[in-house]
């Protein structure tokens, strides 16, 4: 994106920490301080696509459309990569020229296909979840189009340079052998959501997406009405957690967010969400967004100990 281009979320909002990045919230450095602006096309009530307002908000200065195929801190549903593959082929029945990016974050090997298989130019996302299947220490990952490539690379290192050097720090092995085994990490981590949304279902609580619906991640989330729920529920799955099982999660102003968020990661790499982990913004309607667990008797065992702390503060009997 250059200074006069125009970014478009053709699916609402995109994660809070990408808020000041794009400029939504103001911040040094953003694309808005670069000269990029930023529409936005929100989902319907249903979740389904506003195809109107879409078509709408495409100019001629559109030069890259992001589609955030998970659902962050919001309520609405993962995108199937079918859903992907149909909202850019409107989008592209409109503008060919335009570049369509997916921010894949937690959707790698939940399906047979990705993105890249139904029109999308770029996809990114983390080593630190899915696709580092827990071993990958650091990192992200850009594929897509050539031209896509040598964009991304010379922005991230220096024109002329682009990808042909740049540190790996030694770690090549463990991002190779983490790809490897992300997609049986993937199913041990899908085993859990599914084990969690039926067991807080039982009890009356809001899942999505719920016990029998089709996943297009492996995220969870739970809303509990109440702050209490939520504590209770993080500190279970810290207290299974492998690392640091001993400390009481606490809400905290963390950067990048609107509201205190809590956050249960006991991993052995800092900030993996393909282990087992769980955290949501404290603020109504308190939902917790669990996610993880490299093997699926360990996310098992994380659901049943936010069990017992759900008990144990009398939220559930």
């Amino acid at each position: 994106l250059l200074p006069g281009d125009e970014l478009l979320s053709p699916v609402g909002k995109p994660y809070d920490t990408l808020e000041e990045v794009i400029g939504i919230r103001p911040s040094k450095g953003s694309l808005a301080e670069y000269g990029v602006t930023y529409r936005q096309a929100d989902l319907k009530e249903d979740g389904a696509f506003d195809f109107d307002a879409i078509r709408q908000n495409i100019t001629e200065k559109t030069k890259l459309v992001t589609i955030q195929r998970s659902k962050g801190y919001a309520t609405r549903p993962t995108l199937s990569v079918d859903r992907i593959g149909e909202l850019i082929s409107f989008i592209k029945g409109i503008k060919p020229d335009v570049i369509c990016m997916v921010d894949n974050c937690y959707g790698e090997f939940v399906e047979e296909k990705e993105p890249l298989e139904v029109g999308a130019d770029m996809m990114v996302g983390s080593l630190i979840k899915n696709a580092g299947g827990g071993l990958a220490p650091i990192g992200g990952y850009i594929v897509g189009t050539k031209e896509c490539i040598d964009n991304a690379s010379y922005r991230l290192f220096a024109p002329g340079v682009g990808k042909e050097i740049g540190a790996n720090l030694g770690i090549n092995r463990s991002l190779y052998q983490g790809l490897f085994m992300a997609p049986t990490v993937v199913a041990a981590a899908l085993k859990g959501a599914i084990f969690a949304a039926n067991i807080y279902e039982s009890f009356g609580f809001l899942c999505h997406p719920n016990a029998t619906e089709s996943r297009h991640d492996i995220i969870q989330a739970i809303t509990f009405g109440k702050a209490q729920g939520l504590q209770a529920f993080c500190e279970g799955i810290q207290a299974a957690a492998p690392v640091d099982s001993y400390v009481r999660p606490e809400a905290w102003d963390m950067p990048g967010y609107d509201s205190p968020v809590i956050m249960a990661a006991g991993a052995f790499i800092s900030g993996s969400s393909i282990e087992l982990s769980a955290d949501g913004p404290m603020k109504e309607p308190y939902v917790a967004y669990f996610q993880g667990g490299l093997t699926w008797h360990h996310a098992k065992v994380g659901i049943l100990f936010s069990l017992q702390k759900l008990i144990d503060a009398k939220l559930i009997k």
